[in-house]
């Protein structure tokens, strides 16, 4: 049946800041961190967690929190694909042409960068950030007297700066980003100048390490805050709001099913969410709507977030069929012991369950698990262990 609504479900992208639930103690944690930085105490934080648990909407919200109520210039600037720092400068000056464009202060941005504008898009409705090569090869250098200049054009409107670099996959692996990161802190925290700055990298942990392998005090740096999975609870909520913003209801039963395989990742609960949206012919989310939706939602999940690796693995029948019973074994969890998974499995299964496990943690799905004993194992990225079991209630559907 045609809706008069749109879904209210966002996959794939960060949460609207409508949606945005839970993280109370995360979102205090970095608004004193902005505030302290807005009094000229440099902030340094990296924001870190499992794929899909939200990283960017915690980012993102916080962002909005922080501009509307401590007066600060938010720079959210995505990173995704940049490898150098010369382009990853001209993102952060692009994000702040943009984000000046219809603001009180825009004029004194587009004096703050000279010549340095264009226009770009159909019929030139759009501006760039466009240094030169050189210039942003200067900016690199010169990041922080930027940015302090900045903040004196725009003493009047802004109190402080707070830069979030996310998606740093690129630069993660980069020693010039790493020895930049720590000589921008260096050079701001020995500077007789003030510059309030809270400056927050989002990536996962294997990057946070890769910065500090290539730049050992950058450990001593970071101010690390760590994402959680939803609760329950929190996850209950999500969907009770999202579904009334469209006009539907849903059962307590449907809500169970829906909260048990979302497993507290926002990722899923969008995709699951968006699944039983588009299915609901009623606009009344019952049992039957669950079911279909996490039907629905397995086969989305595996293509768009797992791994190509991870997911061309799945083809083998055996695999497949080993990981459905990890995932339905209640008692087993993220965390699993050999022995107990062989009492589950056929004889074909066992035959090749030794194979299974070593190109499992080839994959990074799986990895030991020492302080259980020898023989154990868990889940790293709740992300697999969930689309697992989805794609066992997949496989008996009818």
């Amino acid at each position: 049946m045609p809706k008069d609504t749109t879904s209210p479900f966002t996959p794939g992208v960060p949460v609207p800041v409508d949606f945005f639930v839970g993280r109370l103690a995360e979102v205090e944690r970095l608004r004193k961190k902005v505030t302290a930085a807005t009094g000229g105490q440099l902030q340094i934080a990296f924001l870190t967690g499992e794929r899909g648990i939200g990283k960017s909407s915690l980012a993102s919200f916080v962002r909005h929190l922080v501009e509307r109520n401590n007066q600060v210039l938010g720079l959210h600037t995505y990173l995704g694909g940049v490898e150098s720092l010369e382009e990853m400068v001209r993102r952060v000056f692009d994000r702040l042409l943009k984000a000046s464009i219809e603001t009180a202060w825009h004029e004194k941005v587009k004096k703050f960068f000279g010549n340095h504008i264009r226009e770009v898009g159909l019929f030139g409705i759009s501006l760039e950030f466009g240094a030169p090569q050189e210039d942003l090869n200067r900016l690199v250098h010169d990041f922080a007297p930027a940015l302090r200049n900045l903040t004196n054009q725009l003493k009047d409107e802004k109190k402080g700066i707070f830069l979030i670099l996310d998606d740093i996959n690129g630069l993660a692996a980069s020693p010039a980003f790493a020895n930049w990161t720590k000589s921008l802190v260096d050079e701001i925290a020995t500077s007789q100048e003030r510059l309030p700055l809270c400056l927050m990298l989002v990536g996962l942990e294997e990057r946070r390490q890769s910065l500090i392998e290539l730049q050992p005090s950058l450990a001593r740096v970071f101010d690390l805050i760590h994402i959680k999975a939803w609760s329950k609870e929190e996850t209950r909520t999500f969907y009770k709001n999202a579904f009334s913003k469209a006009g539907m209801t849903i059962a307590d039963s449907a809500l169970d099913s829906l909260t048990e395989f979302a497993g507290g990742l926002p990722v899923l609960a969008h995709e699951i969410g968006d699944a039983a949206f588009n299915l609901d012919a009623d606009g009344q989310i019952d049992s039957a709507d669950a079911e279909k939706a996490i039907v629905a939602a397995a086969d989305i999940v595996g293509r768009k977030h797992l791994q190509p690796q991870v997911f061309q693995a799945m083809h083998s029948t055996r695999y497949r069929s080993i990981l459905r019973k990890l995932a339905s074994l209640d008692a087993i969890g993220p965390q699993f012991q050999r022995s107990a998974v062989l009492k589950h499995l056929s004889k074909d299964e066992v035959r090749v369950f030794d194979n299974f496990v070593r190109r499992m943690s080839e994959l990074g799905v799986l990895t030991k698990d020492p302080e259980r004993g020898a023989g154990c194992y868990k889940f790293p990225n709740l992300l697999h262990l969930l689309y697992f079991s989805m794609e066992a209630v997949q496989q008996k559907a009818p």
